[in-house]
């Protein structure tokens, strides 16, 4: 047997591990709100953080048995009121969350040893909404929200080609598409955030938001 023929070797996941940055996260350090806090960690992550979509997260749901699923996702709009993502009404994660709206948004800012993990709940935009948001998007994009029946079985690629070129071919650039009536916006209400910084030896700087009944919020220092 010649080493070309001999199986490849695996890299060992229990001996990757790295040293996290030493600079931490106190109390004092925090915005007054998590909204607030989030921007700055954002700003960072966008301008500072060589992060390729600093706006990906990690959206996890649960159907109404409790069965879990998670995607990756983009943030598209952020207030005090909520996150906001735009997707199909009756893919996956669009009928977990019509059953069951409680959600938890990760966002793994790896290169920067960072994480925030919103924990709230999901509500529909209004459709004013939705419709400004759609037609800001790219005529293809446009196109793709009506040719993707999202998380249906298809037979193959070609069906999906072909839907499109056929929307493709009646819908000229620049010419305004109609809104599909099963896509649209969630906006995540949190109910705890966490911001999440990686320290060295493990021992990590974990400052969760968490919201009062009054509306206010009060922190704490979670063990890592």
């Amino acid at each position: 047997m010649t080493d070309s023929d001999a199986a490849p070797v695996l890299p060992d996941p229990a001996a990757m591990r790295k040293q996290y940055r030493t600079e931490g996260l106190a109390e004092t350090d925090l915005a007054a709100t998590p909204v607030e806090q989030f921007a700055r960690w954002f700003k960072q992550a966008a301008t500072e953080g060589r992060l390729f979509e600093p706006n990906a997260m990690v959206v996890s749901t649960a159907d109404a048995e409790g069965r879990p699923t998670s995607r990756t996702v983009l943030l598209k709009q952020f207030d005090e009121r909520g996150f906001v993502f735009y997707t199909n009404y009756d893919s996956r994660k669009g009928r977990d969350l019509a059953a069951n709206p409680y959600v938890s948004l990760l966002f793994p800012w790896y290169p920067m040893a960072r994480q925030v993990i919103v924990t709230g709940v999901a509500r529909r935009t209004g459709r004013d909404e939705t419709e400004a948001y759609f037609r800001s998007r790219p005529h293809g994009s446009q196109l793709g929200a009506w040719a993707s029946d999202q998380s249906t079985v298809i037979a193959g690629r070609a069906d999906l080609e072909t839907s499109y070129a056929e929307l493709d071919a009646r819908y000229a650039p620049g010419e305004q598409l109609p809104v599909p009536p099963h896509w649209g916006g969630f906006r995540v209400a949190p109910r705890s955030v966490e911001f999440w910084q990686g320290r060295e030896n493990r021992l990590h700087d974990r400052l969760r938001y968490v919201e009062r009944p009054d509306g206010s919020w009060q922190v704490e220092r979670l063990a890592p």
